[in-house]
């Protein structure tokens, strides 16, 4: 079945930065559009970026665009999500997903198949 892991959350100071992982497997991973969304406490699911099946299409929400990077490597069946200039607002649970239908990233939740677990990062103000 579809597997997707995320690690490399934590708790980072306001201005640093960390780079997560989402381990992918059970799927033709090189195929399909990825994507980072993100949940903060009381707040709804966001979008955060996503990356076409290929690499070369990116997409940022407004709101981590030149602090964050979106990158996947199909050799290693994972994306990776850097995030640099890290602000307290950034506090959130940071999940990946898979989109099966579409080579180029949605910011859309709804349209995502399947999803990992969750990783949790923390930036106290």
């Amino acid at each position: 079945q579809v597997q997707l892991v995320e690690s490399g959350g934590g708790l980072v100071q306001a201005g640093g930065s960390l780079r997560l992982s989402c381990a992918a497997s059970g799927l033709t991973f090189y195929n399909y559009a990825m994507g980072w969304f993100r949940q903060g406490p009381g707040k709804e699911r966001e979008f955060v970026a996503g990356i076409s099946w290929r690499g070369g299409t990116t997409r940022y929400a407004d709101s981590v665009k030149g602090r964050f990077t979106i990158s996947r490597d199909n050799a290693k069946n994972t994306v990776y999500l850097q995030m640099d200039s890290l602000k307290p607002e950034d506090t959130a649970v940071y999940y990946c997903a898979a989109d099966l239908t579409a080579l180029t990233p949605s910011s859309t939740a709804s349209v995502y198949d399947y999803w990992g677990q969750g990783t949790q990062v923390t930036v106290p103000s």
